[in-house]
């Protein structure tokens, strides 16, 4: 009769005493049996407060009604490695029962003490510390609360493959660095091979140095720098980089990815909006393999992510912030701050070198002549050279931490060209002049051969030819007075 409110059985009981409606009748009328009124008007008479009339509830309820010592078997059954099922936990059970004398618990008991059981301790006890945290720890967000305060640094392995120089398919990695603030992508870098300090330092270094592009506003140096614990994120390189520019540097903590879900986040906005599109796209549940021949080289596909990031990531409203990246990154109108000095910046970040020697005519550099009127006064100098693989249309010169000068390829220097299309381009180069020759060899193997100085049949000498003399016959030399 849970359907029955304090209100109504006070209602009922009024009809009873005020009206003098008997009871028989009101239980005709309501459906509530006439023993079940009359104790309702004893109750209300003990207590005559709304609290008489209210359905009281068992002590038990809720509990199943089993000995506590099977209770806490079933229980300590349940938290074993590897989990038992049900039906085998309510067998042991049911044994313990009729060895003790206790009345056996039914299977569904069991199967609800089961379910009862802490989630928390039950993922502990199953699969162990790092589970248990992954899923029930609490997790501290850090929360810039303005632009540059912190930026994020991480590495992914793209669910995609390219064409290498080689035209061999190849999976490339992506950096990002984003501004925690705004969810801006500061800078990236997308390469080859495995992680290094060179690569991250490539990222931060396109990060902090002002775009060409005007829709691409993020840059300045942040105060905090956060990554993982890589070691490229940790090399002495990167330190060096950190405290020159006074950048805190903060690495998180070994196997804890957590702290790092906003970048995962727009690993995860690549992998699902962008990839899904690219020729050699490889879906998870191919195991490696694309679903499409891949068509795209590395600069390529360079392009493609800038186009991406600039023009939709970073215009575009985020879920979380409601603003859009860039929007948020440049609404506060504050001033970024810049390093002192840019050379200083390039010694730290750019990728260094081997060392080159100062010619009359300039560096020779990636098979390429460089030009700088400093560099008249280095001529013989071992100078060491830094430069930007996005753009090798110009280098810098250092001489040993000093910077010197920007140098720049007279024929490379109008229009940005990266290092790989510079030797890609040379390598067709040296293909299409191979073919070339190829086929002028073949050409010169059909020709018919040179008679210029042969003569003709017909007109040679008709002398005859002497005789080869006689082979000399040595004898034994006779003397007469033998």
């Amino acid at each position: 009769m849970a359907q029955w409110t304090v209100e109504k059985k006070l209602a009922l009981l009024r009809q009873h005493d005020e009206d003098g409606v008997p009871w028989t009748r009101l239980a005709a009328v309501s459906g509530v049996p006439a023993r079940t009124l009359s104790r309702w008007a004893r109750k209300y008479r003990t207590d005559p407060t709304s609290a008489g009339l209210q359905r009281h509830r068992r002590s038990d309820q809720g509990r199943p009604r089993t000995s506590p010592e099977l209770l806490d078997a079933i229980e300590a059954l349940a938290l074993r490695r590897p989990e038992p099922t049900a039906a085998f936990i309510h067998r042991r059970v049911s044994d313990l029962a009729r060895d003790r004398g206790l009345p056996a618990p039914s299977y569904s008991t069991v199967r609800a003490v089961i379910t009862a059981i802490d989630p928390g301790l039950r993922t502990l006890a199953q699969h162990g510390d790092t589970a248990y945290r992954d899923r029930f720890e609490l997790v501290y967000r850090r929360t810039a609360t303005r632009p540059n305060e912190q930026w994020q640094a991480d590495h992914t392995l793209l669910d995609v493959m390219i064409l290498d120089k080689k035209k061999e398919q190849v999976r490339p990695w992506l950096t990002i660095v984003l501004d925690d603030y705004s969810r801006a992508i500061a800078g990236y870098t997308v390469f080859v091979g495995a992680p290094t300090a060179e690569r991250t330092a490539l990222a931060l270094h396109q990060a902090i140095n002002r775009k060409t592009n005007p829709a691409w506003p993020i840059a300045g140096l942040p105060d905090v720098l956060y990554s993982d614990h890589g070691s490229d994120f940790t090399s002495a390189r990167l330190e060096r980089v950190c405290l020159d520019t006074h950048i805190r540097l903060i690495h998180s903590r070994v196997g804890i990815p957590q702290g790092r879900g906003k970048i995962e986040r727009f690993y995860g906005t690549i992998t699902t909006e962008l990839l899904p599109h690219l020729p050699g796209h490889i879906p998870h549940q191919t195991g490696g393999t694309p679903i499409s021949a891949p068509t795209f080289t590395l600069e390529q596909l360079d392009a493609i992510l800038e186009r991406f990031i600039v023009d939709e990531y970073n215009l575009r409203p985020h879920s979380e912030t409601h603003e859009a990246p860039a929007s948020r990154w440049a609404a506060s109108g504050f001033i970024p701050r810049i390093p002192a000095s840019p050379d200083e910046l390039d010694l730290l970040l750019l990728t260094a070198a081997a060392t080159r020697k100062v010619q009359r005519d300039g560096i020779q550099f990636a098979s390429t002549r460089y030009v700088s009127p400093v560099l008249a006064a280095y001529v013989g100098e071992q100078v060491t050279v830094r430069y930007n693989p996005r753009d090798v249309g110009e280098i810098r010169i250092y001489l040993g931490d000093d910077f010197l000068c920007r140098a720049i390829a007279p024929e490379l220097a109008a229009d940005e060209i990266s290092l790989g299309e510079l030797q890609s381009a040379r390598a067709q180069r040296r293909r299409d002049l191979k073919q070339q020759l190829r086929q002028r060899r073949t050409l010169a193997d059909a020709l018919p051969d040179d008679t210029r100085y042969t003569p003709p049949p017909g007109t040679a000498d008709t002398e005859p030819t002497p005789p080869a003399p006689a082979p000399t016959r040595h004898g034994l030399r006779l003397y007469a007075t033998d």
